[in-house]
């Protein structure tokens, strides 16, 4: 499996996660094209399935997996980072 990681700090094995809200199906921004839902509803879905085993894959690799969405304002991600690198914000 290949993973595309949006920031990874190597050191320290921390990976970072930036997901779209749309196709990565955030809670609150994610909508549902009304058009093709038979080809949408399942692209989807896997994507949000394959986010899952990614995870699962870094973790058992030894990673820090840090997922964000991208309405997230950096201010309320660098912490989350910060702490998993061990320094202060």
């Amino acid at each position: 499996m290949s993973v595309h990681v949006d920031v990874a700090f190597t050191a320290a094995k921390v990976a970072v996660f930036v997901d779209g809200c749309f196709w990565h199906r955030c809670p609150e921004h994610a909508t549902m094209p009304k058009r093709n839902v038979e080809f949408w509803e399942p692209k989807l879905r896997r994507n949000v399935e394959r986010d899952r085993i990614v995870d699962v894959a870094l973790a058992d690799a030894g990673w820090t997996v840090i997922r964000c969405w991208e309405h997230e304002a950096p201010s309320e991600v660098l912490p989350r980072i910060a702490s998993a690198l061990g320094r202060p914000c």
